[in-house]
């Protein structure tokens, strides 16, 4: 999977992203996501879409992107786990488990949040995420994760490529 987020660029440069990346996406066979953004979501031909607790409630999200999108919500506790299992959203987020630059001012929810989610998600897709690179990423899946999210492991990797495969080697 692959998610388009960017908080600072206007509609159309997201635009111009998004069709450079659902392209590759298509490509490679890898679902692509919107951050945030269900209008643009949709304008791009986006998988899905992925809501953060201060954005539209999964329902609203539903309602305007219709039954085929995926929707994934993010989540920071055990409570707002619970509510995403009940609201329906095809996929959750964990975390952040350690502070990251990438959500600024979001305390960091720790491994034990990972465990929360490992014992209590179900058959639920979720995804630990915030601060996971190739120094961390075996904790998060010693409490339990079977799927990360990650920007910098990668973006900011000498080799991203190399860095992608270690990452998918270590959830194996």
């Amino acid at each position: 999977m692959v998610q388009l987020r960017d908080k600072q660029a206007t509609d159309s440069e997201l635009l111009d992203c998004a069709a450079r990346l659902r392209a590759l996406c298509s490509a490679a066979g890898a679902l692509f996501w919107v951050n945030d953004r269900p209008d643009l979501a949709l304008s791009a031909g986006a998988d899905g879409v992925h809501v953060g607790q201060d954005d539209a409630s999964v329902d609203e999200v539903r309602r305007l992107v219709g039954p085929d999108m995926l929707v994934g919500l993010s989540t920071h506790s055990p409570q707002q786990l619970s509510a995403g299992l009940r609201c329906g959203a095809d996929e959750l987020s964990v975390g952040p488990v350690w502070a990251t630059p990438t959500k600024e001012g979001r305390p960091a929810a720790g491994l034990d949040y990972v465990r929360h989610a490992a014992r209590h998600a179900g058959e639920r897709p979720w995804f630990a995420i915030g601060g996971i690179d190739l120094d961390t990423v075996e904790d998060v899946v010693r409490a339990g994760a079977r799927r990360v999210v990650v920007v910098r492991a990668i973006r900011d990797a000498a080799d991203p490529e190399a860095a992608a495969r270690a990452l998918r080697e270590a959830l194996a």
